[in-house]
C-alpha cells in the first residue's frame, strides 16, 4: 500500500505535476516570505503572559502613556572636560528641533534644563555629560523605524569636541533592529553556503547538493509565507528570534531528511535498473522514518505552547510549521527532482544496478565490530564520561543578562549607558511605573521613596481613578540589582491598604520575562519528554528501548549543557545566559536528537525481523552510520551559523544545540545506543513479539531487497 502511494508521487508523470505544483506554490510564497520581518514584535511587553503583573499594570498604563512609546535619550560626552557654557546652550538648542521630528510625542522633550526644573540630573556633577530625552512613537512598527531615526538623532545633536550616543529604549531599539536586519538574508546565505559544502563533502558530487538546497529553499519560503498570514491574521507571535530560529531550523531539519532519503534512493538504485522503482521503494522504507521524525519534532515544538511567555509559545508553532512544510517538500518535491534528474546526478559516484553497497565495509562498520567485542564496557564507559560532562551545569547562570551584556560587541546604546553610568547619571529612559487608586497615589509615592535604589520619586497624575507615580531606578535596567529595587517596590507598595498597586516598566517586564522562562521551564521540559517517549513506544512497539532512548537524549542534553556551560564562561567570557536558554537548547536537542534515534532505531528493527538484534543493530549501523553523521554536521553548521549574529542569547543558543547535536551523532546514537543494543540484546524490544526470540517475521521484502549488502 504504501509503495504504491510512492511509486505515484515519483511516476513517470507525476513527478512532472510535482515539480510544477511546487514552482507555483514557491513563486507566489516568496512575495510574502519577504514581508514577514514587517509583522514582528520585538517588544518585551508581547512577550508576557496575561497573568504577569507588569502585563496587567500594561492596561492600566494606558491612560497615561501610549505603550508603543519610545523614550529616547540623547547622551553628550566630553572627554576633553567640562561641556562648556556654548556646548550647554547648544543642547538645549537642539532639545527643540528634536520636538519637532516626524514621530516625536507632543511636550516629551527633556532638556537638561527642564529636567533641572522637575529635580533631575541631567548634566553630571563633572560637568562631561548631559543628557536629552525625547520620545517617539511610530506605532507597533515603531522598533524597525529606530535605526533611522538614531541617525537622524545624532546629526542633528552633532557638536564639536562632543561624542554623542542614542541610548535608553529608543536606543536599544535601534541597535536591536540593526542587529536583527538583514537577518533573514544573513542566515539564508550563511546556512545555504554551509549546507552546500558539507553536501560536497559528503557526497562527492558537483551537482548533486544543488537538489537538496534547492528543496530547502522552497520550504523555507513556503514556510514563511504561511506564518507571515499567520502573524498578520491570526495573531501569532513571530519575533527577530523566532525567524532566526526558523531559518536554520527548516535547512538543518530538512536536509537531514534529504540525507536520509537520497542514501536510502542510492541503495535502491543497486538494487533496481527502473530509477522510478528504486524511488518507489527509497520512500516506502525512508518515508515511515522521515515522517516519524518530523512529527516528533512538530509535537515537541507545539509543546512551547503550554508556556507561560508569548515568545516561547508562539515559537511552537512557528517551528512546527517550518518542519510541517520541509517534510512535505522532502518526501515530494525532493523525489521528483532525483527521479526526474536520473542516476547521472551522483556523477561522478554513480550508484550503478547490481553494484556492491560501500556502508557495508565502511567506517561505521567497522566501529560497530569494535563495540561488539565489549559492548557492556563501550555503555558504561561512555554513559559515565558523558556524567561527568553533565556536571559542568553547575556552573550554569541562565537568571538573564544586563544591556550591556547581551551583545557581543559595543553597540552605540551600550556606550551612552555606559557613558551616563560612569558619570553618576541615571537613564531616565526606563523608568519605573506604578498605578494604584487615585485615592491612595500619596501613600503609594510616598512608600516607593523609601525603597534602596529608587530615585526621582515624581508627584502622582491621576486620570479615571488611577493615580500614576513614576521613579528612576539607579541600576541598569536589566540588571540583578534592578530586579530587587523592583522586588522591593513592589513588596512597598502591595503593602499600602486599598491602593491595589501594580509596578510596571521596562525593569518590571524583564523581571517578570526571567519568573516566566523559569516557570515553563519546570513546565515544559517533563511534556517534551513524555510526548517524545510516547511517540518512540508507538514507533518501535516497544517500552524498553523508548526508555533507554529518552535516557540517552537527556544525558546527552546534560552533557551539551554542562560543556557549553563551561565554555561560554571561560572560553567566550559572557557573563550568564538568558532566562529561556536551557529550555530552548532541551527542546530542540531533544526534539531533533530524536531524529538520530528514529533514523537508527526504525532500521534496527526492520533488520531485526530477518537478522535477529545484534546483527540487526551491526547492519543499521552501518547503513545509518555515515547517514546519521552527516545528517549531525549539517544540523550543527546551521545552527552555529547564528553565532554570526551579535547577540550574546543567539550565540549561546547555536552552540550549545550545535555542540549537542555533535554528541548524539558522533557519540550517543552510534556508540552508546548500539552498545545498549549489543549488550540487551532482543531484550531491547521488550514486551513486543521481537524481544521473545521470535525473528521469523517475513520481512515485506525478500531480504536482499531490505537488507545493506
Amino acid at each position: 500500500m504504501h509503495r504504491q502511494i510512492a511509486g505515484k508521487l515519483t511516476g513517470r508523470v507525476t513527478k512532472w505535476i510535482v515539480l510544477v505544483a511546487w514552482l507555483i506554490i514557491v513563486v507566489v510564497a516568496s512575495g510574502f516570505a519577504a514581508k514577514l520581518t514587517d509583522v514582528q514584535n520585538n517588544e518585551s511587553s508581547s512577550w508576557l503572559p496575561a497573568s504577569a503583573e507588569s502585563t496587567r499594570a500594561l492596561d492600566k498604563l494606558n491612560a497615561f502613556q501610549d505603550p508603543n512609546n519610545l523614550p529616547t535619550t540623547v547622551v553628550y560626552e566630553s572627554s576633553s572636560g567640562p561641556l562648556s557654557k556654548a556646548d550647554l546652550a547648544q543642547i538645549e538648542s537642539q532639545a527643540t528641533e528634536f520636538a519637532q521630528m516626524k514621530g516625536a510625542v507632543p511636550n516629551s522633550v527633556i532638556s537638561p534644563a527642564s529636567a533641572q526644573k522637575l529635580g533631575i540630573e541631567a548634566v553630571s556633577q563633572d560637568g562631561q555629560v548631559a543628557q536629552t530625552q525625547v520620545t517617539f512613537n511610530f506605532g507597533k512598527n515603531g522598533w524597525n523605524k529606530m535605526p533611522d531615526v538614531a541617525s537622524e538623532l545624532r546629526d542633528m545633536a552633532a557638536i564639536d569636541g562632543v561624542s554623542i550616543h542614542i541610548a535608553g529604549q529608543g536606543g536599544q531599539a535601534a541597535d536591536s533592529a540593526k542587529a536583527f536586519e538583514g537577518l533573514d538574508s544573513t542566515l539564508l546565505f550563511a546556512a545555504g553556503a554551509v549546507v552546500i559544502i558539507i553536501l560536497l563533502l559528503t557526497y562527492r558530487s558537483p551537482v548533486l547538493w544543488i537538489l537538496p538546497v534547492f528543496s530547502a529553499v522552497v520550504a523555507l519560503f513556503t514556510a514563511q509565507a504561511v506564518i507571515y498570514f499567520l502573524a498578520k491574521y491570526a495573531d501569532l507571535t513571530v519575533n527577530g528570534q523566532s525567524q532566526g530560529i526558523l531559518t536554520v531550523l527548516v535547512f538543518g531539519a530538512g536536509t537531514d531528511y534529504a540525507l536520509l532519503l537520497v542514501a536510502r534512493y542510492r541503495e535502491e538504485l543497486r538494487r533496481h535498473d527502473d530509477r522510478h522503482e528504486a524511488m518507489a521503494f527509497a520512500l516506502h522504507r525512508a518515508a515511515p522514518a522521515i515522517v516519524a521524525s518530523a512529527a516528533t519534532v512538530v509535537l515537541g515544538m507545539l509543546c512551547l505552547l503550554f508556556a507561560e511567555m508569548n515568545s516561547t509559545a508562539g515559537l511552537g508553532p512557528v517551528a512546527a510549521i517550518g518542519i510541517t512544510v520541509a517534510l512535505l517538500v522532502m518526501i515530494t518535491l525532493l523525489p521528483a527532482l532525483l527521479v526526474i534528474t536520473g542516476r547521472w546526478v551522483f556523477w561522478p559516484k554513480r550508484p550503478a544496478f547490481g553494484s556492491a553497497e560501500p556502508t557495508a565495509s565502511g567506517l561505521w562498520a567497522k566501529v560497530g565490530r569494535r563495540i561488539s567485542v565489549r559492548p557492556r564496557a563501550v555503555w558504561v564507559g561512555t554513559a559515565a564520561a558523558l556524567g561527568v560532562a553533565c556536571l559542568g551545569m553547575f556552573s550554569l547562570n541562565a537568571h538573564g543578562l544586563t544591556t550591556e551584556e547581551s551583545y557581543t560587541k559595543d553597540f552605540d546604546s551600550i556606550i551612552g549607558q555606559r557613558a551616563l553610568t560612569d558619570h553618576g547619571l541615571m537613564d531616565q529612559s526606563n523608568p519605573l511605573m506604578v498605578v494604584a487608586n487615585a485615592e491612595q497615589g500619596g501613600a503609594v509615592a510616598k512608600a516607593l521613596s523609601g525603597v534602596n535604589g529608587i530615585t526621582d520619586v515624581l508627584p502622582p497624575r491621576t486620570e479615571g481613578g488611577v493615580a500614576y507615580v513614576q521613579a528612576t531606578i539607579t541600576s541598569d535596567a536589566l540588571s540583578q540589582k534592578a530586579f530587587d529595587t523592583v522586588t522591593a517596590a513592589r513588596d512597598a507598595v502591595h503593602a499600602v491598604p486599598g491602593a491595589d498597586a501594580l509596578v510596571g516598566g521596562y525593569s518590571a517586564i524583564s523581571l517578570d520575562v526571567e519568573n516566566a522562562s523559569g516557570h515553563d521551564n519546570l513546565v515544559i521540559i517533563p511534556i517534551v519528554l513524555l510526548v517524545v517517549m510516547l511517540i518512540l513506544m508507538v514507533l518501535l512497539r516497544s517500552i524498553l528501548s523508548p526508555l533507554l532512548l529518552i535516557g540517552t537524549v537527556v544525558l546527552s542534553f546534560g552533557a551539551a549543557i554542562g560543556l557549553s556551560a563551561l565554555m561560554f564562561k571561560h572560553l567566550f567570557g559572557f557573563a550568564g545566559q538568558d532566562a529561556s536558554f536551557p529550555l530552548f537548547v532541551f527542546v530542540f536537542l531533544v526534539a531533533l536528537g530524536i531524529d538520530y534515534n528514529i533514523f537508527l532505531m526504525t532500521r534496527v528493527r526492520e533488520e531485526t525481523q530477518s537478522r535477529g538484534t545484534r546483527p540487526g543493530s551491526l547492519v543499521a549501523l552501518s547503513a545509518t552510520g555515515g547517514v546519521i553523521t552527516s545528517a549531525g554536521l549539517v544540523l550543527a553548521s546551521t545552527f552555529l551559523v547564528l553565532g554570526t549574529l551579535p547577540l550574546v542569547a543567539f550565540v549561546e543558543i547555536g552552540v550549545a544545540v550545535a555542540l549537542g547535536v555533535i554528541l548524539d551523532t558522533m557519540v550517543v546514537r552510534p556508540v552508546l545506543v548500539t552498545a545498549l543494543n549489543l549488550d540487551l540484546g532482543s531484550r531491547i524490544w521488550w514486551p513486543s513479539r521481537l524481544d521473545r526470540g521470535d525473528h521469523t517475521v517475513a520481512p515485506e521484502e525478500p531480504v536482499k531487497e531490505t537488507a545493506s549488502v
